[in-house]
C-alpha cells in the first residue's frame, strides 16, 4: 500500500509521515522531495524552477516508488506536494492504474496556522546563530508564495480525502490516516515534551541551505 500524503508546504506532510512510520512496523518513507532536489542541482542555481515541471521528476518518481512497492513487504509513505492536476495523475494517479493501492490524504489548515508552522518549523533560529546562515530562507519566501495556490487547488474534490490539521496533533493525524486506510498503528506512549523533541529533531533533518 502507498500513502500519498499531500498538503500545502508547511502543512505538516512531513511529520505526519514520520509519525506514522514510527508506529506502523516495516513501513517506509520514500521522499519524492529528493529527486526534485537531487535534478534541481544539476543546473546553476539561476535555471532552477520547480522541479515538478520536469517530466524526468515525475517520471522518475513513478518508477522508483513502482519498484518499491513492488518489492518492499510493507506500508511505503510519500510525503509531497502535488497541486497540478496534470501532475497528480502522472504521478499518484499512474501508480494506481500500475496496479498499486494507492492511498491520498490531503492534509489542510487555515492560511494563518500554516503561516505560523512556517515560523516555527526546524530550529532555524539556532542554527542561524551556529552557522551565521538562514535556513530555507529561499524555499519559505516560495513556499508563502505558493501557499494560497495551494489551499485553493488542493480543496478541491480531485485531491480528496482531506483531512484538517487546524485543531489537531501530528499523533492523532496519523491516527486518523491509519483509520481510513485499514491500517493499525501501534499505541502512541510519548509524552508531549518526548515528542515535541522527536518532532523538532525531524524538522532538522530536513532544514535546506540551497
Amino acid at each position: 500500500m502507498l500513502l500519498w500524503i499531500n498538503g500545502p508546504y508547511g502543512g505538516g506532510k512531513t511529520q505526519t509521515a514520520h509519525e506514522i512510520r514510527r508506529r506502523l512496523p516495516g513501513s517506509v518513507i520514500c521522499d519524492p522531495e529528493h529527486a526534485g532536489f537531487g535534478l534541481n542541482r544539476m543546473v546553476p542555481p539561476e535555471l532552477r524552477g520547480d522541479f515538478q515541471d520536469l517530466a524526468a521528476w515525475r517520471q522518475g518518481v513513478v518508477e522508483v516508488l513502482d519498484l518499491v512497492l513492488g518489492k518492499h513487504d510493507g506500508v511505503v509513505i510519500a510525503p509531497m506536494t502535488v497541486t497540478d492536476p496534470d501532475y497528480f495523475a502522472e504521478t499518484v494517479g499512474r501508480l494506481g492504474d500500475l496496479g498499486h493501492d494507492v492511498r491520498h490524504f490531503t492534509l489542510l489548515a487555515r492560511r494563518e496556522t500554516v503561516l505560523r508552522r512556517l515560523r516555527e518549523r526546524g530550529v532555524g533560529h539556532l542554527l542561524q546563530r551556529v552557522t551565521g546562515r538562514k535556513p530555507g530562507a529561499r524555499a519559505e519566501t516560495w513556499a508563502v508564495r505558493r501557499l494560497d495556490h495551494c489551499l485553493e487547488r488542493l480543496r478541491e474534490p480531485e485531491f480528496a480525502e482531506h483531512l484538517w490539521t487546524d485543531d489537531t496533533t501530528v499523533p492523532k493525524t496519523a491516527d486518523r490516516i491509519a483509520v481510513l486506510a485499514g491500517l493499525t498503528l501501534k499505541p502512541n506512549n510519548e509524552g508531549a515534551l518526548r515528542t515535541r523533541l522527536r518532532q523538532a529533531a525531524v524538522g532538522v533533518r530536513h532544514i535546506r541551505f540551497d
